[in-house]
């Protein structure tokens, strides 16, 4: 900002002496060219620092004919640029960038015919690229990257002889890459990142020779690298990460790339060798062949890139023992070759010839044996090292402890029987799960006071849990699950005040649970199953306003559930079975409740009878030996078919999310947490984590994917990939930086105008009326409601949580189902009968639109009054009474004309949600209505 401001007033400085030192200019010219300056302020919406305030701009400003070079950059600008703007025909640089400039990309710059360099990246235009654009026959620099530009890639483009620089990437570009690329001699960067380019890699690409950086990374080319690429000679970098490029990578790969830096290829269908040529690139310092078909053995030869920093192979079918030569580049800071079939012992000598390595994967291989050497110390810059799941022995060696940088240490799945031996106090993840580790937890585990993750499940750990882990403060997630371990489940817990999750069932641990557990407010989930817990639920545990899972089944637990139970609103499951309590109060947001082998005593509360008819996809299983009886658990739900490996693997996720760390945590699905991400890319991502433990979420992860992946609509939430595992499965999303509906709408911290509100219902609306009439079979959403609408950069409604949507077949108009959806939003013949059809979805979005424009849940209203009563009392004299006060801006006549529209959006509410699904508005009827309401509120 102070470089734009500086920047800013040197030209009022030039300006003014211009003015004084020309007295021929004419007042004519003077006019002209403030107007033009006027008019870009005057479209400027926000300029939170106040650069553009008029007492800032000298009358005298003069005529800015001569202007050649504004940078208005960084400043967090919004609105449109005037047509004005065309009159400053002297400009050769513009620099717009990183600010929030909005619409179609202006015609008029045609008009700038010697303009050099035009950045207007990372802003929020939209629309195509202008063909206009062909008339700027002098530009050199074309910079377009992270806006929404949607459309192809003008074949004129090709015609810019001087272009140097050409970057459009994180648009919403399609189609394919224009030959007439290829005429650009001069082109020295291609950037088309992150798009949605299809088709093959044109041949012609080879012709510009002059090209340093070609990057097509995250699109959908097919089809293989034309081998002429590799033949220009002054290229540094070639990423062509996540498409799906496949072929055989060539012999003579890297014959013609004497200063090749940098060879992205992961995430492809390559297959076949690495060839030995790779050795010819002898500057290469990042090399990344993750994520492809590649076989055979890891060439020696990559042991002659001695500049080489980074060297993943990850995620291939690479077999034998890595050549020892790749660990004699001492340069190497990354090293990942997990998911291999690669076999051998750890190189003992590794961590004396790479002094630089700070981040070592050689996780998940198929027969890596031997000991941990205790030279490991000597890798002293190591921050992450990632050694699970292999076959490794013996002890895990002290000298980890002198590993001061050490962040991320994960050794689960081996046979490390010993005790758990020194760590470094500068771990903040530390995995030793299922590694048969024998012995106490040691006392010293409390030093590690940076440690947000401890997972030690699955070991035959003895003894108790030591009082010193209340010193691990910022820990979050607690996994000591399926042990030996004995005595109580201490106070010192409670001084966890950060965790978000407590795994300790399947142990041996008895007495009480402590009062002060309620005081973990940030706790969400609590397993303590199959132990020998006895005494009564402490009602502290009421507090727990975010728990989503509670199982405390297989224990001795006596007495009366706690009324205190009720307030857990987030609650999705909790497990009591095989315990003795002796009555249940009614939890409407449970998805999974279990109390089965109990001694229950009386019939089934009445709170019961309403919150049957929300359960999801899993049955309430009550054996009740005394009451009920033939009443049989559930059949388990069949197995996900398999699903083909995706772009994204479980280990970039976890490295995309810190190993899906509390902090990054953003907010809880029907069946998962959603969490954010940042890939290696750069890409900021949405990790959505089905929930394993309910069976419902096996089914939402098989119609989330279904359902979305043959889905297009700009009103919908992009699912990038998916992951899959058989004990993880996500859903990549597109990231909404500016989060849900609900939160704009309840937050005091943020406010949405009437015309806001409106436009983002509309939003919704569209998005419905595809999917209900613009598919081959409808698609019913079945949980429209605030907090599935989530926002991007540009405030454009999305909407998201297909995890529960059901597909009609071409002979369906409706269906039954026992779908979860959420209270106060369902209507009525899907509570009561289970039936669903589009006018499910009709029903819930009437409720949110009334919602939205009275500030009022449905859920907050009591006895048989409901929001859309309450509500209809007030058309058409009283909206003033049920209008969110907040929304309504203006005065007079405006007063009125707001009102009339509020009461308008009222009745397509109404119509929305009436009682008979036949009397409802169908959603293409509700986008003409809103459009037109719209319409009538841009003239007040």
């Amino acid at each position: 900002m102070e470089k734009a401001f500086s920047s800013f007033l040197l030209i009022v400085l030039l300006q003014l002496h211009y003015v004084m030192a020309s007295s021929a200019m004419t007042q004519t010219n003077i006019t002209t060219d403030q107007l033009a300056l006027l008019s870009l302020k005057s479209q400027i919406v926000l300029d939170p620092s106040h650069f553009l305030d008029e007492s800032r701009i000298p009358r005298e400003f003069g005529n800015l004919s001569f202007l050649v070079s504004p940078d208005l950059g960084s400043n967090n600008f919004h609105g449109n640029l005037p047509q004005e703007m065309a009159r400053l025909r002297q400009l050769k640089f513009l620099d717009l960038s990183f600010n929030n400039f909005r619409g179609v990309i202006p015609s008029w710059f045609g008009f700038l015919h010697q303009l050099q360099v035009l950045n207007l990246g990372n802003n929020s235009f939209t629309g195509s690229i202008p063909s206009s654009f062909s008339n700027m026959s002098t530009l050199e620099t074309l910079n377009l990257n992270f806006n929404s530009i949607e459309g192809q890639i003008p074949k004129v483009i090709g015609s810019f002889i001087n272009l140097r620089e050409l970057r459009l990437r994180g648009n919403k570009l399609i189609g394919s890459i224009p030959l007439s690329l290829s005429n650009a001699s001069r082109l020295e960067t291609l950037d088309i990142s992150f798009n949605s380019l299809q088709g093959n890699i044109p041949k012609g690409i080879d012709n510009l020779h002059s090209m340093k950086l070609l990057s097509i990374q995250a699109n959908q080319l097919t089809g293989s690298i034309p081998f002429t690429i590799f033949n220009i000679s002054r290229i540094e970098v070639i990423a062509f990460t996540g498409n799906s490029l496949s072929g055989y990578l060539p012999n003579g790969l890297c014959n013609g790339l004497p200063i090749l830096k940098g060879l992205y290829l992961s995430g492809n269908k390559f297959h076949g060798h690495i060839p030995a040529s790779l050795s010819n690139c002898s500057q290469l310092q990042l090399l990344s062949f993750s994520e492809n078909d590649l076989t055979g053995e890891i060439p020696k030869e990559i042991s002659n890139l001695i500049e080489l920093e980074v060297l993943d192979l990850a995620f291939n079918s690479f077999s034998g023992p890595p050549e020892m030569e790749i660990f004699n580049i001492s340069g190497l800071r990354l090293i990942s070759l997990s998911l291999n079939n690669l076999s051998g012992s750890f190189p003992p000598i590794m961590c004396s010839i790479l002094p630089n390595i700070e981040k070592l994967y050689l996780n998940t291989l198929t027969n890596l044996v031997g000991t941990i050497p205790h030279s490991i110390s000597n890798c002293s810059k190591l921050t992450h090292l990632e050694l699970s799941y292999n076959q490794l022995t013996g002890l895990i060696p002290n000298s980890l402890g002198y590993l001061t940088h050490l962040q991320l240490l994960n050794l689960g799945g081996n046979n490390l029987m010993t005790s758990m031996g020194n760590l470094s106090t500068s771990l903040i993840r530390f995995y030793a799960n299922n590694c048969k580790i024998k012995g106490r937890i040691p006392n010293e585990v409390g030093n590690l006071s940076s440690l947000l993750f401890l997972y030690l499940s699955g070991n035959n750990l003895v003894g108790s849990i030591p009082t010193s882990i209340g010193n691990l403060r910022n820990l979050q997630r607690f996994n000591m699950k399926n042990n030996k371990l004995t005595g109580f489940v201490g106070d010192h817990i409670c001084k966890l005040q950060h965790l978000g999750a407590i795994y300790l069932g399947q142990n041996q641990l008895a007495g009480s649970l402590p009062n002060c557990l309620g005081n973990i407010t940030s706790i969400r989930e609590i397993d303590l199953g199959s132990n020998k817990l006895s005494s009564n639920i402490p009602p502290s545990l009421g507090n727990l306003q975010d728990l989503v899972v509670f199982d405390l089944s297989s224990n001795n637990m006596v007495g009366s559930l706690p009324p205190e139970i009720g307030n857990l609103k987030a609650i999705t499951k909790m497990d009591l079975s095989m315990n003795q309590p002796r009555e249940i109060g009614g939890l409407q947001t449970l998805a999974y409740l279990s109390l089965r082998h109990n001694n229950l005593q009386g019939a089934i509360p009445d709170s019961m009878n309403y919150m049957v008819v929300v359960f999801a996809h899993l049955t309430i299983v009550l054996l009740l030996i005394r009451y009920r009886r033939g009443i049989s658990a559930p059949p388990q739900a069949d197995s996900l078919s398999t699903i083909a490996r995706e772009k994204i693997s479980y280990y970039e996720l976890l490295r995309a999310t810190d190993a899906l760390s509390e902090s990054n945590l953003i907010g809880s699905g029907s069946f998962g947490s959603v969490y954010k991400g940042v890939l290696s890319s750069g890409t900021v991502i949405a990790v959505e984590v089905l929930n394993l433990q309910l069976d419902a979420a096996f089914k939402s992860f098989d119609t989330e994917c279904e359902v979305l992946r043959s889905l297009r609509h700009r009103n919908l939430v992009k699912v990038i990939t998916s992951c899959s595992k058989l004990d993880f499965k996500a859903l990549v999303l597109e990231y909404m930086p500016n989060g849900s509906l609900d939160k704009y709408l309840y937050s005091h911290n943020y406010f949405l105008d009437i015309t806001q509100r409106l436009s983002l219902t509309l939003d919704v609306a569209c998005v419905l009326e595809y999917l209900h009439h613009g598919c081959s079979s409808p698609v019913i959403h079945c949980d429209e409601k605030p907090s599935n609408v989530l926002l991007d950069e540009d405030m454009v409604s999305h909407l998201s949580d297909f995890g529960i949507s059901k597909l009609l077949g071409e002979d369906e108009s409706d269906l039954y189902t026992k779908t979860l959806a959420t209270l106060g939003y369902i209507a009525p013949e899907f509570r009561l009968d289970g039936l669903v059809s589009t006018k499910c979805d009709v029903y819930s979005y009437g409720i949110v639109l009334l919602e939205m424009f009275t500030r009022r849940k449905p859920n907050e209203f009591e006895g048989n009054l409901s929001l859309k009563q309450w509500v209809s009392y007030s058309i058409p004299d009283a909206v003033m009474d049920v209008a969110d006060a907040n929304m309504l801006t203006s005065t007079g006549n405006c007063l009125k004309k707001e009102l009339n529209v509020v009461a308008s959006i009222i009745k397509v509410g109404l119509g929305c949600c009436n009682e008979s699904p036949a009397r409802r508005t169908n959603m293409k009827d509700v986008v003409g209505m809103l459009q037109k309401i719209k319409n009538q509120l841009l003239t007040c």
